[in-house]
């Protein structure tokens, strides 16, 4: 949780790094694909850091303004994230579906491509998603809680993750069974 300025611009600077160039007016002059997911993290941030103080009369405004352009941002790039779930160094490919659960939590310096989705197994049922960090979550990968998935993690494309996995492993298939431990 971002409560202080120093921390968000931490959260900012570890987010701009694994986004590679992280020139926001370059990004946005070539079109490139990054320049809208980047743009999210950046107001997610905000947003947060915005939600996580104690409301006055000066940080009403910000907090309102960084809160609509949050939601708006979600519409135009189908990226749904929430508040306080995502650690710093998120890296986000280009826009595309994504859903992330607001009962999930995501650990430092992981990549999410696009038609990810993070759900509950069954409804109202209980739906806690634990990720570790440095984790890579390729296209197409459902995962479905509660589950617990390790640090160095590497989901394959199109997997249903359903059962926890340990740490430093790529995992496949439906449901998703370890390929191989990392060394």
């Amino acid at each position: 949780m971002i409560k202080t300025r120093k921390e968000l611009i931490q959260f900012n600077r570890a987010d701009s790094q694994t986004m590679t160039g992280s020139n926001m007016f370059i990004k946005w002059i070539t079109c490139s694909d990054d320049y809208l997911p980047m743009l999210l993290v950046k107001c997610l941030r905000k947003y947060e850091f915005y939600l996580n103080q104690k409301r006055n009369v000066f940080n009403i405004i910000p907090y309102t303004w960084y809160r609509w352009n949050f939601r708006r941002l979600r519409i135009k790039t189908g990226i749904m994230l929430f508040p306080n779930t995502i650690d710093e160094g998120l890296h986000l490919i280009h826009p595309g579906f994504r859903r992330i659960g607001v009962f999930s939590h995501i650990g430092k310096n992981c990549t999410i491509l696009p038609n990810v989705l993070i759900g509950r197994k069954e409804p109202g049922g209980k739906a806690d998603v634990l990720i570790g960090d440095n984790c890579y979550i390729s296209t197409g990968v459902t995962i479905l809680g509660p589950v617990t998935i390790g640090n160095n993690v590497t989901i394959g494309a199109g997997a249903v993750v359903n059962k926890d996995i340990p740490d430093n492993c790529i995992v496949g298939g439906v449901p998703a069974r370890i390929i191989k431990y990392k060394e």
